[in-house]
């Protein structure tokens, strides 16, 4: 391709118009939202309105949403004060949730991504867990978890449960009084927002412990607001359009017909519309990327670590893939994506199997 293609959505979404032009208008706010005089309460109204989006678009009342700097540190803020010990984590869980939580009992996930509530059922009667932590939809396959029973199985054993939403939201339904969880984390940058604001949806009765100290947001999370950040946040919100998994299934079928041994990981079980997790035996996930990139598309690996390097998958590790989990990229899709993009990535990817893998077919 001429232009680079972006195929790498889930790790960050471009910047989307109207969330642009809203951060503009909110830089031209001078005032403080915890400010009394008329400037101050300009910049609050933008805060709260921007909060009164995000309460609807996420299925809850305005006052249960406390904005953050990000998805991380909303998971970090739902799980201050509990420790290892006391709680149950999915296999499967986004770093900000699996690191802090390193100890803590794990619930094991089936070779299509989703987790085994009978193994869920065993581990909260053995472990009698405080919390219970599982995402809404995987960021490396895009599989959806049945997080609604998982709630109800947890509050059954006298658990809080806290759901990792970053992936889902804006991308599915997201209705946080039907799934019955106790807190849920949010993301802006997944879906046209800005980087670096965030939310954390939380029930009435669920007793937070501040990371931060100070009085902002109920005295949740202390420091001044980012208030264009928030607009931003928003405005993304607002704009978020519903995909269809009609261009992710005719990628899957197209990388299928090119190479005999191309493993689409999780394809079994609810998804994404817009989640690929792509394996090719005997070619390492940095090795594809790597090639992909010097062909002009941009694509991630299962996992990466905060300095870039490439490593194998935990969450295909967990599905039982073997060696496989080191040899698989994520192609995330987005509303501008076009049918275009993916036949050329196709053929790219095609010519990258038949040069490196050991079996290949035609396309």
């Amino acid at each position: 391709m001429a232009t680079p293609v972006y195929l790498d959505w889930n790790a960050s979404a471009p910047l989307a118009e109207s969330a642009g032009a809203a951060m503009t208008r909110a830089f031209a706010t001078a005032g403080n939202p915890s400010s009394v005089h008329a400037a101050g309460r300009a910049a609050r109204k933008i805060v709260e309105d921007a909060r009164a989006a995000i309460a609807q678009a996420a299925g809850a009342a305005d006052a249960r949403v406390v904005f953050t700097g990000g998805g991380t540190e909303a998971n970090a803020l739902a799980l201050n004060g509990f420790a290892p010990a006391e709680c149950l984590v999915s296999a499967i869980e986004h770093d900000s949730v699996w690191n802090p939580l390193s100890g803590a009992g794990v619930i094991p996930v089936t070779p299509e991504c989703v987790v085994d509530l009978s193994e869920f059922q065993r581990l909260l009667d053995a472990r009698k867990p405080r919390l219970v932590a599982v995402m809404l939809a995987n960021n490396e396959t895009g599989a959806i978890q049945p997080v609604a029973e998982i709630a109800r199985l947890a509050h059954g054993a006298g658990a809080r449960v806290h759901c990792d939403a970053v992936q889902a939201f804006g991308r599915m339904p997201v209705d946080f009084a039907g799934l019955g969880v106790d807190t849920m984390a949010l993301s802006a940058h997944k879906i046209g927002g800005p980087q670096g604001v965030g939310a954390l949806v939380a029930r009435k009765a669920a007793v937070l412990a501040p990371v931060f100290a100070g009085g902002q947001e109920q005295g949740i999370r202390a420091g001044t607001h980012n208030v264009a950040g928030i607009a931003g946040f928003a405005a993304a919100v607002r704009s978020a359009v519903p995909m269809s998994p009609e261009l992710r299934d005719m990628l899957e079928n197209a990388l299928r017909k090119a190479h005999i041994g191309c493993v689409v990981h999780g394809a079994k079980a609810p998804r994404l519309p817009n989640t690929s997790c792509i394996g090719l035996p005997g070619v390492t996930a940095e090795t594809q990327v790597m090639a992909l990139d010097l062909a002009g598309f941009a694509v991630s690996a299962g996992a990466a670590c905060s300095s870039g390097k490439v490593k194998e998958s935990r969450v295909l590790a967990a599905m039982g893939a073997g060696k496989g989990a080191g040899e698989a990229i994520r192609v995330s899709l987005g509303p501008a994506t076009t049918a275009a993009e993916i036949e050329a990535f196709a053929r790219a990817w095609a010519a990258l199997a038949g040069r490196l893998a050991p079996v290949s077919a035609a396309a």
